[in-house]
């Protein structure tokens, strides 16, 4: 299917969703093995309060009625209007099918009138290159890389998008 544009069925995710989402951000193979915990820790965070008063958003992207891709954000504390992008996965099979799009597309929906700035924080490894091209291809500009951030030879790069028309 990779390659092939679909249209998925974006939803809230729930905690039933929990082993699809470790077995969708184990699969990518791009996260360390102490990142993975991370993510469900905010995963389990997000639908354990999902009210406005969350500190994160967990959205679910279906496929033929299978999760196939998530995304989490939240307000960034301390700041006005600015959001966090914490994680984003799409399963290996479906990756280029159009799958991370409409998840990011729906974040940036749902901030619409909120958001004045989204903030994604990722590695400068060269395997996380296609991930760093999909955020530009999006309107994210790269900012800030702070050198081995993550680890040895593991920088961090900070994408961001103004977004609104605000700055």
């Amino acid at each position: 299917m990779s390659g092939t544009l679909v249209s998925p069925q974006l939803r809230h995710l729930n905690a039933r969703d929990r082993g699809r989402i470790e077995e969708i951000t184990r699969a990518v193979g791009l996260f360390r093995q102490d990142e993975i915990p991370v993510a469900l820790e905010v995963f389990d965070e997000a639908v354990r309060l999902s009210s406005s008063d969350a500190p994160y958003v967990a959205m679910g992207a279906d496929v033929d009625g299978r999760l196939a891709g998530w995304i989490c954000w939240g307000p960034t504390p301390c700041t006005l209007g600015t959001y966090d992008l914490y994680w984003m996965a799409v399963d290996p099979s479906v990756q280029g099918s159009g799958i991370g799009t409409a998840l990011i597309s729906e974040m940036e929906r749902a901030l619409a009138g909120t958001a004045r700035l989204i903030v994604v924080e990722t590695a400068g490894r060269p395997d996380y290159s296609a991930t760093r091209a999909f955020y530009d291809a999006r309107g994210y500009r790269a900012t800030a890389t702070i050198p081995e951030f993550y680890g040895p030879g593991d920088d961090q790069v900070v994408f961001v998008k103004s977004v609104n028309g605000k700055r």
